[in-house]
Order: C-alpha cells, then sequence, then structure tokens
C-alpha cells in the first residue's frame, strides 16, 4: 500500500505514547513517503511483465517479517471480537492496492501519484455513511476544489494540446482505465482509513496492522494460480527488495505517528509528488505539464485544507 493503503493506514494510528517530537516524526515520514515512491517505481518496472496482482501478493508476503516484528514490539496479539473488521479493512486495502499498482504500469509516475492523493476528499464524502458526520460547506469546497484538480490531470493535457506519448503496445482504453483506477485508489484508500477509526475504538493499532498484512496476503494468495507468471532472477530481486522497502516504510512510518501528531505530519506525505516527478523524469523522462502541476497544486490544496478543517473541529471545545 502507498504504496497509497499504507500511508492512509499509518495516518489513523493511535500512538501507543504521544510524545509529540516533531522533528523525529517528520523526519520518519519524510523517510516512509520515499521508500513508498520507490515501491510505485519498483511497480512500473516490473508491470510490463508481472501481473499487479501477483505483485501485490509478494509486496505483501515478503514485508510480513518486518510487520510481524512490529506486532511483537507492539505485543499485539491475533485475538479479537472484530474479525468482520478486519476482513473488511484488507478488502478495502486491497482494492486500493490493486488500483494503485495497476494504474502505476500504464500511467506517468507524476500524474498517477498525483490523483492517488485524493484520499482526503473521499475521507470527506465517506465520513457521514461510515461516521455520521455532515460535512460543512468549507469541505464542499475542498472537495470540489480537488475534483477539479483530477479533471485538471486527466483531460487537461488534451485541452491544452500537451503532446502525450502513450506507452508501447497499451491499447488507449487500457490508460483510460488506469485514469479510473487511480481515482478509484482514493475511494478504497478513504474507506480504509474510516474502517481503521472504527476499529480503534477497541483495537490496538499493531493488531490492525498485522490483521491487515496477514489477510491481504491470504487474499492475494487466492488469486495466484490465475495470474501467475514465474520472475526472472532479477524480477525475484526487485520483488523481494519491495516487500522489505515496504515493511520498512510502513515501520517507520508507525513510528513517525507514535512521535507526533497526525495532524502535524500529514503535510509531509505529500513530498509523495516531488519524489515521483523526479523518479519519473530520471527513469523514463516524464516531463510534468502545465495541467499535471496544475491538478496536482489543486489536488494538494484540497487535502491541506480539510486536514486544517479537521485540526479547526478537533481544537473546539
Amino acid at each position: 500500500m502507498k504504496a497509497g493503503a499504507a500511508a492512509g493506514a499509518a495516518a489513523a494510528v493511535t500512538p501507543r505514547v504521544l510524545r509529540h517530537d516533531i522533528r523525529r516524526g517528520a523526519a520518519m515520514i519524510l523517510a516512509s513517503t520515499m521508500l513508498f515512491s520507490v515501491i510505485a517505481v519498483v511497480v512500473k518496472l516490473l508491470g510490463g511483465s508481472i501481473p499487479f496482482m501477483e505483485i501485490a501478493f509478494f509486496r505483501s508476503f515478503f514485508a510480513l517479517p518486518i510487520v510481524l516484528l512490529l506486532a511483537l514490539r507492539g505485543r499485539a496479539t491475533l485475538r479479537t471480537r472484530r474479525f468482520p473488521g478486519h476482513l473488511a479493512r484488507a478488502c478495502t486495502g486491497l482494492g486500493a492496492t490493486c488500483c494503485m499498482f495497476f494504474s502505476a504500469t500504464v500511467l506517468p509516475l507524476g500524474e498517477q501519484q498525483a490523483l492517488t492523493y485524493g484520499t482526503p476528499i473521499f475521507v470527506t464524502l465517506l465520513a457521514y455513511p461510515f461516521l455520521g458526520e455532515r460535512p460543512g460547506p468549507h469541505r464542499w469546497a475542498a472537495v470540489a476544489m480537488g475534483f477539479a484538480g483530477i479533471l485538471i490531470i486527466a483531460l487537461g493535457p488534451t485541452l491544452m494540446g500537451e503532446t502525450r506519448v502513450p506507452p508501447a503496445g497499451i491499447a488507449a482504453w487500457v490508460i483510460v482505465a488506469g485514469y479510473v483506477a487511480a481515482v478509484t485508489h482514493g475511494m478504497f484508500a478513504a474507506s480504509t482509513t474510516l474502517l481503521v477509526r472504527q476499529l480503534s475504538a477497541t483495537e490496538g493499532s499493531t493488531s490492525i496492522v498485522l490483521w491487515q498484512s496477514i489477510l491481504m496476503t491470504a487474499l492475494c494468495a487466492l488469486a495466484l494460480p490465475f495470474v501467475w507468471v514465474t520472475p526472472s532472477a532479477m524480477e525475484w530481486l526487485l520483488l523481494l527488495g519491495m516487500g522489505l522497502v515496504g515493511g520498512i516504510g510502513q515501520l517507520l512510518s508507525t513510528e513517525a505517528f507514535a512521535s507526533a501528531q497526525v495532524s502535524s505530519l500529514g503535510p509531509y506525505t505529500y513530498t509523495a509528488l516531488l519524489w515521483a516527478a523526479l523518479f519519473g523524469w530520471l527513469i523514463w523522462g516524464d516531463v510534468p505539464g502545465v495541467a499535471m502541476v496544475t491538478g496536482a497544486a489543486l489536488i494538494v490544496g484540497a487535502g491541506l485544507y480539510i486536514l486544517h478543517r479537521e485540526m479547526r473541529r478537533r481544537q473546539r471545545p
């Protein structure tokens, strides 16, 4: 997961003891965001030869040792009375991961990462059916701004006459599906975040992460017989590295949110857009256009404003 669902999950982690060491928290969240961006690069490199569901399996499977270490450190347990909630959270997390991985294989990395940062927009939309929270006019304005950013990224280059060179061998409808998947990722990731909020009322954060990792690995394994492609030696190394990097990134993000308030660290996660633009330029020669930069700015602005309104709401007596 950010891969996309990981970031949303980490943001909902209930800290063990909140020391609010902003420097430590910021350093760890910046490092974890960079590692999650590296995962997106590996997914894009592997996507031409390995099915995205198989990539998702190894992302979860090879990260399990680090997640188990985190769980043992936090004295987590699998004992729970809310297994259906954990299963639903794993399903939404898997949906977010699959959307993330599929879109990464067909879209320019910068555009793909920007579109997948629509999670705060969908959290606002889904907060009422999940938590009974009614968005106010300020949040609705932020949602409209975020969706405007999504439309600009998807349609702006064509309207502005920017040149787009589709990846070789990829049909136009697949690229359209990539845009849909990237946006749909936000809906799945938002559902994951809200489910974690519900589970956190009775479950420890490390137990939630442990259940998610085990169940996501198991769900991906069910699909393996239908999509299996034997990786080459180099692809095995990339898959192993991706899983370990993802586990370390999850560990760092968990420690970050145990070190400082979630609201103070949220803006740092948007540095993923800078990493995506840099990696996309260095590896694939993708240069962000006016539409991508404008759309990304609107999406980030909407996310930050929603975060600002959330902070103000929590500060009220």
